[in-house]
């Protein structure tokens, strides 16, 4: 039995004592199995750079185990539910989940180091994205067709089959309810691949559902990208892919399902932009956008990395906002007065220190950051990060750092505002500061964003699609729209003629 989280402050004691009974086996067919070849690897606490658990590491062959599974569940059983049942089912399963939530946030807090209280908030959104799909599906369907006096035109929305998730490790539960909820939602069996890096609490929100969906309805193969991953991504008989994941692998996603001639929906990385125009309330407007690039370590796909700001204003802003990024609290994350855990792994702690590097090589102004964080753990700890005298064309302004680095730049005019923050490959998301409506609804059009905050950053709903443009791929997670994109289209004519009778 869990203690309270707030009798939990020992990562050593919490691995041993709390979840040292729970096995992290892949979940296929509606049970917990070795992978076929007795593979394992090892997940690590990156707040003391400890192992937590062993983990399945799943093969090609354990992908096709899970595809045959999800594909015998598909037309045994779950095509055959009704939108209600199928409702009825993913509420139980809520209920389920959120009787364990003490257990899903300690998972989440010791597999990303994320701070707890973040931990909660995004087990709860995870699961508030079940209920979500759940609450939806009742009312998503076909149209009917004005045709004429003798013909009745509609359409019907129907399954795809089984379908292939690949989720990132910053966001591992958030991101689990972002796929499974619509896909089962719409009538499919899925196949996700959680990260090497963070893939606890897929597992565990998986084996919750045993005795409530049926078995093969949800299958989750940990293991390698380059092993599982690919296999989820080529196999011929998965009838969609969604991926979220870097710009590289997805292109690798995209070339894979184009072989099998399969929709793919493909949420990457940004570089997004947060305009400070001269007007901007910057009370309003500085913590939440330290929230934007602070938030999580920074490893946020939609992260508000650069900051854009009037020249009029540019020194009052730095000064206020780097005051704010000093009051971060760096440590551990069962701490409650933490506000900001560590990088999730050794990579990104090393190209941490790689783009500081860079930034001052590229002649842009450290103010504060910069280097790992002093605490009393042995882990991937980073001071939140602030440089100045940043132009456009420097490589921490255009590539994704995916950590705590903000950069400043600053513009004299709303078109070089607009060209600047649009001067990427990216095109996620962005902010923008501002008290004139006429900038607003103007900045509003002319920003190349899937997602436009004003005078915030945030939030992300169930309710609210979510994707974006240019390499920051295309498709949305979340909303109606996703439904959309795990169904199929059937358009039916029926012709008849006058009554005889």
């Amino acid at each position: 039995m869990l203690r309270d989280l707030d009798e939990i402050s020992s990562h050593r004691n919490a691995i041993n004592e709390d979840i040292s009974e729970l096995e992290f086996g892949a979940w296929i067919g509606g049970k917990s199995v070795r992978a076929e070849n007795d593979g394992t690897f090892k997940t690590y606490d990156p707040a003391t750079n400890e192992p937590i658990a062993d983990v399945a590491e799943c093969s090609r062959v354990d992908v096709d185990t899970a595809v045959s599974e999800g594909k015998s569940s598909f037309n045994d059983q779950w095509k055959e539910t009704t939108q209600t049942e199928r409702s009825e089912l993913l509420f139980e399963w809520v209920e389920t989940l959120r009787d364990h939530e003490d257990e899903l946030v300690l998972l989440e807090t010791l597999d990303t180091g994320k701070p707890i209280g973040d931990a909660r908030w995004e087990v709860q959104g995870g699961i508030d994205t079940l209920e979500y799909y759940a609450s939806i599906i009742r009312t998503h369907g076909g149209r009917q067709i004005q045709a004429s006096n003798d013909a009745n035109i509609y359409t019907r929305k129907e399954p795809l089959g089984v379908v292939g998730q690949i989720t990132p490790w910053n966001f591992p539960m958030w991101a689990f309810g972002w796929k499974i909820g619509p896909a089962l939602a719409a009538g499919n069996t899925a196949v996700l691949k959680p990260s090497k890096f963070a893939p606890l609490t897929s597992i565990r929100a998986a084996q919750l559902s045993e005795g409530i969906l049926p078995d093969g309805v949800v299958n989750v193969v940990p293991g390698k990208g380059s092993e599982a991953g690919a296999a989820v991504s080529e196999h011929d008989e998965i009838q969609k892919v969604a991926f979220t994941g870097s710009v590289k692998i997805g292109k690798i996603a995209m070339k894979a399902a184009a072989e099998n001639i399969n929709p793919i929906t493909l949420e990457l990385g940004g570089k997004s932009p947060f305009i400070v125009f001269p007007d901007a309330d910057l009370d309003k407007i500085i913590s939440p956008l330290a929230t934007g690039i602070f938030y999580s370590t920074g490893e946020v796909c939609e992260a508000a990395s650069r900051a854009i700001v009037h020249e009029d204003i540019v020194d009052e802003f730095t000064e206020r906002f780097v005051e704010e990024a000093e009051s971060y609290v760096v440590g551990d994350p069962l701490a409650e007065e933490s506000t900001m855990g560590p990088l999730t792994n050794k990579e990104q702690f090393e190209s941490m220190n790689e783009y500081c590097d860079i930034g001052q090589q590229e002649g842009a102004t450290l103010l504060t950051g910069g280097e790992p964080a002093e605490t009393d753990l042995d882990g991937w700890f980073w001071k939140p990060t602030v440089f100045t005298d940043v132009e456009n064309d420097m490589r921490i302004a255009q590539e994704e750092i995916f950590g705590p680095v903000q950069t400043i730049l600053t513009f004299n005019s709303y078109s070089e505002a607009i060209q600047m923050a649009n001067d990427t490959r990216y095109g996620l998301a962005a902010g923008v500061g501002t008290e004139n409506t006429s900038i607003v609804q103007n900045a509003i059009k002319d920003l190349d964003a899937g997602s436009v905050w004003v005078n915030g950053y945030g939030p992300i709903l169930p309710e609210t699609p979510f994707g974006g443009f240019k390499d920051s791929g295309f498709g949305n997670d979340l909303g109606q729209e996703a439904l959309d994109h795990y169904s199929r289209t059937k358009t039916v004519g029926i012709n008849f003629d006058e009554p005889s009778i």
